[in-house]
């Protein structure tokens, strides 16, 4: 029966679920905001309090949001959608691409180009350029060339790899995108909405959150923040694709 669910010790399971997750990310330092001055004010109400001038975001209202996109992520995983990851800033780097790599996601780490979405079309020309270049370089089909036009190009293809490399393998528009810092990543979370994809973000308190499907207040500076949010997404991916198999 659906009643057993109320159960006084699923309950409590339920709250000691709940607790365990917020002290792990208390631990991760999810909980730090921005200076108040830099509060947007669509962030407000999950502000818990401000000392010292700084924003401490409320992680009881972080993991109910956690929750909702984790089941969101989950579902995506039961249909193998494509995941985009999307994190350039420093401390998000590294996180990302090695996230994106163990799901074989495709990644943006280094700078987002404008028309990775809305111009997806010429996007995956410069993709499949990148990836014939490679297959000669596996084969050996660059022995063709003159060393001058090989010297030439390798830069380029050099170039291209910095910024389309972990895209290569990505043949239509991603079915959803997990961004880090919404705010520095705006190109990429605009071009999301007009192109009807779906974003979740793990966002601070400076962000302007109303634009995010499924927005994740935390810490998006810290490193250990960042990978629990990240590490948290990717489990809830694998759980989905995992429950196909069974």
């Amino acid at each position: 029966m659906q009643t057993t669910n109320l159960k006084p010790e699923n309950l409590e399971n339920n709250d000691k679920d709940v607790s365990i997750n917020i002290e792990k990310m208390f631990e991760a330092g999810a909980h730090y905001g921005y200076s108040k001055s830099r509060r947007h004010p669509s962030v407000s109400s999950y502000i818990y309090a401000t000392k010292n001038n700084s924003d401490i975001i409320d992680l009881e209202k972080t993991t109910i949001q956690l929750e909702e996109a984790t089941e969101f992520i989950k579902n995506l995983g039961t249909q193998n959608k494509i995941i985009l990851f999307v994190g350039t800033k420093p401390e998000a780097r590294d996180i990302i691409k090695n996230t994106a790599l163990s799901l074989d996601m495709p990644y943006v780490d280094t700078r987002w180009i404008g028309g990775t979405l809305s111009n997806f079309t010429e996007i995956k020309k410069r993709i499949a350029e990148l990836e014939k270049y490679n297959k000669e370089i596996a084969e050996g089909g660059l022995e063709k060339y003159t060393k001058k036009e090989r010297v030439v190009m390798a830069k380029k293809m050099e170039k291209l790899s910095k910024y389309y490399g972990g895209l290569i393998g990505l043949k239509k528009t991603p079915d959803a995108l997990f961004i880090i810092d919404p705010k520095s990543e705006h190109i990429a979370a605009v071009e999301a909405k007009k192109s009807n994809v779906m974003v979740i973000a793990l966002a601070n308190s400076d962000s302007n959150i109303k634009n995010i499907d499924y927005p994740i207040v935390g810490n998006d500076s810290g490193i250990p923040s960042i990978k629990f949010f990240t590490t948290s997404i990717a489990n809830a991916y694998t759980k989905g694709t995992m429950s196909i198999k069974n």
